[in-house]
């Protein structure tokens, strides 16, 4: 590990000027490269105190033995340097998007005599006119199956073209019609060159010409009775419909731009393009890459654009570009695609309409991509195998872990506070097993507090089970809230999804011991942890917690954290344990939520259903007049009877308010009518109306 202060450059060495720089290794490969407005101020960054860097940043600077830096006269000059020695040098610290180049092609290639149609995949050759990209081949094969009706463009390979040219016979295709046989003399070379490009016309989303012009063919061959020929020009319009079908339209404009989407998490970013052609989606890509950098998610946007026009020019580029979010400085990025299109080029995020709402669906796929590039990364049995026996030895475990258990607490600033339950097993979820805890032993915000009581309420019921089934014998002595042995406290009803059976087929809560518990925490988390074991005499589960900030591994009773490589696939498996506990606890605590601002003072009489409370709305019209009814009155209602009506009497006169509601300002009594509703709420919660991001942080 070296010292950046042994190759810092001295002051006023690097010019204040933009540029672009490279950070190299003792092995002098290039591990990073990046490109700055000014040259200065960009490395001084790196050479401060270690201990204010990401933790990725003092990995690279650490890493690094030397930095070099040119200078360029223009940003624009600098970004296009940047592109070239990411691509000539692959360092190991930029990003890097994985499935680049795989995405299949419908490509035209203009550069021959006859030009022929076909599927490419790989880098792009001048010359070739190139329209998608598709997810799968056989949907470009399905597209130019239905187009060489009407423009039957040359499909075979040289060797196969070079056969029929010498034996004078062409291929299959040219017997049914689906190809004008060049090999043969069928057609002329200019012909069928501008054959290809009325194909590519098409293709790029000029479609009006061709279809009116075969209409109007049609009805004139229908007009003089050639009834043969327009039935084919029949076939051939409707041939071309169906291939516009498969492009569905998007933008009623006839935009021609593309979108760009970006889902991401700690370590990984999913970028997903929509390529929108005459206002038709002509073709989707996207890529996953490892954030192997501390990175915004403009700098990603920069990046993706880097990827994908870094080597298109003219009509690739498209006239707009939408983007989540805007790369800073976003003056040279534009001016790099307007280089390259060759005219002006829109970079903007998208704020309303029809654009914003195809910019939503682009988001959907972004995120989708990027659960299912975990998804396949995490059900590959050897990676799962290789992750938990990395687990095992960082930990120091006698085996690899099948069972790990997950808990996180989440609360709303002290209220609500709940806890979730995860449980995996052989690296893969078991959802029939989650549990979800509310706490119950105290009022407030403690996180500590809070992990020691699930841990103890979990293990407790664990214990019990045991003892149910004759297992354990010495639970005598391990309640540690005064209940007998074996019994769990009538207070606790924690919500119970699925799970193991007992022989009377009600499910067995918390029936099996877990190898591994992980908290979402630190060291303070881990230790009630610990000690909610101890306290209960168990002493056979290893724990440990996972703290968010730096992805550190904490073990009972050590100083330091355990520190697992970033790549190491036990930690890629720890932080699936830990994010899903954080997402199911966020589930149930917003549920929890919302149910008790929905909650109304009708909520609190026994035995009224949602049907009469609504009924009792309805007919008086708020809840003010419900206050001020007679108990006549309210057995007015269908279904209220006299007891009901008392149990309701007195349920609202414990909930009316204290005072009328004052104007400050000229001391006027507000006398407001409360809203209707059909829940029972009252209407009186003041934050029920804010949206969640301004009702405080959930942890």
């Amino acid at each position: 590990m070296a010292d950046p202060s042994s190759y810092r450059p001295r002051p006023g060495e690097i010019p204040d000027s933009p540029g672009v720089y490279r950070f190299r290794d003792e092995h002098r490969r290039v591990i990073y490269v990046g490109k700055a407005k000014s040259l200065r101020q960009r490395l001084a960054n790196y050479f401060q105190d270690l201990a204010n860097l990401h933790p990725r940043t003092r990995s690279m600077v650490t890493t690094a033995a030397s930095v070099e830096w040119t200078v360029v006269s223009t940003e624009v000059e600098a970004l296009q340097l940047e592109y070239s020695w990411i691509k000539e040098y692959d360092p190991r610290f930029n990003v890097k998007y994985r499935d680049d180049k795989s995405y299949p092609y419908l490509a035209v290639t203009m550069n021959e005599e006859f030009p022929r149609v076909q599927v490419m995949r790989g880098h792009k050759r001048k010359g070739v006119r190139y329209f998608g990209p598709y997810s799968h081949a056989w949907a470009i094969r399905d597209t130019v199956d239905l187009l060489l009706r009407v423009f039957p463009v040359r499909t075979c390979s040289a060797g196969v073209f070079k056969n029929a040219e010498r034996t004078g016979r062409p291929c299959l295709l040219g017997y049914i019609g689906k190809c004008s046989a060049p090999c043969v003399g069928r057609i002329s070379p200019e012909d069928h060159y501008e054959l290809a490009e009325e194909f590519c016309d098409f293709m790029a989303g000029r479609t009006g010409t061709y279809l009116r012009r075969l209409e109007k063919q049609m009805a004139e061959a229908s007009d003089e009775m050639e009834y043969e020929r327009a039935a084919r020009l029949r076939d051939d319009v409707g041939a071309l419909k169906k291939a516009m079908e498969k492009n569905a339209v998007v933008l009623a404009d006839a935009t021609d731009a593309d979108l760009i989407a970006v889902a991401e998490d700690e370590l990984e970013a999913a970028v997903q393009i929509f390529h929108v052609r005459g206002g038709r989606v002509r073709g989707q890509r996207g890529w996953v890459t490892d954030k192997v950098e501390e990175i915004t998610t403009g700098a990603l946007v920069e990046h993706a654009l880097q990827q994908l026009y870094g080597e298109e020019s003219g009509d690739s580029v498209p006239k707009e570009v939408l983007v989540p979010a805007l790369p800073d400085p976003v003056e040279p990025v534009q001016e790099w695609l307007t280089v390259r299109r060759g005219a002006n080029v829109s970079l903007r995020i998208p704020q309303r309409g029809d654009k914003k709402a195809l910019m939503e669906t682009v988001q959907r796929n972004a995120q989708q991509a990027l659960v299912l590039h975990k998804t396949k990364r995490a059900s590959d049995l050897t990676t799962r195998s290789r992750a938990l026996e990395e687990i095992a030895d960082a930990l120091d475990l006698d085996s690899a872990p099948l069972r790990i258990e997950c808990y996180d607490i989440s609360h709303l600033q002290g209220d609500d506070v709940v806890a979730s339950m995860v449980v995996f097993e052989d690296g893969l979820q078991r959802k029939n097993e989650y549990r979800r805890f509310q706490i119950k032993g105290f009022a407030g915000q403690d996180d500590v507090r809070s992990m020691h009581e699930v841990i103890t309420r979990r293990f407790r019921r664990y214990l019990a089970e045991k003892e149910k089934s004759g297992e354990w014998a010495g639970a005598e002595d391990t309640q540690v809230d005064g209940s007998p042995a074996g019994t769990s406290p009538a207070a606790e009803d924690d919500d119970v999804i699925g799970g193991p059976k007992d022989d009377d087929g009600r499910p067995r809560k918390f029936a099996y011991p877990p190898q591994l518990v992980v908290v979402d925490g630190g060291r303070p988390q881990v230790a009630a942890a610990r000690r909610a074991l101890d306290e209960l005499g168990i002493d056979d589960i290893a724990v440990c917690g996972l703290a968010k900030r730096l992805e550190e591994v904490w073990v009972p009773g050590e100083e330091d954290p355990v520190v697992l490589p970033r790549s190491s696939e036990g930690l890629y498996l720890l932080q699936r344990v830990r994010d899903e506990a954080h997402r199911f606890a966020i589930t149930y605590q917003r549920a929890k939520r919302a149910k008790r601002l929905r909650s109304g003072p009708l909520d609190e009489v026994p035995g009224l259903g949602e049907t009469r409370k609504q009924a009792l709305i309805k007919h008086f019209g708020s809840l003010k007049r419900l206050r001020a009814a007679t108990l006549e009155q309210i057995q007015e209602v269908p279904g209220i009877g006299r007891k009901t009506a008392e149990t309701i009497a007195v349920a609202l006169a414990r909930s009316a308010p204290a005072a009328p509601a004052v104007n400050t300002a000229t001391g006027e009594i507000i006398d407001e009518e409360e809203p209707d509703t059909t829940g029972g709420s009252s209407g009186e919660s003041v934050s029920a109306g804010l949206p969640d991001d301004r009702r405080g942080q959930e942890t």
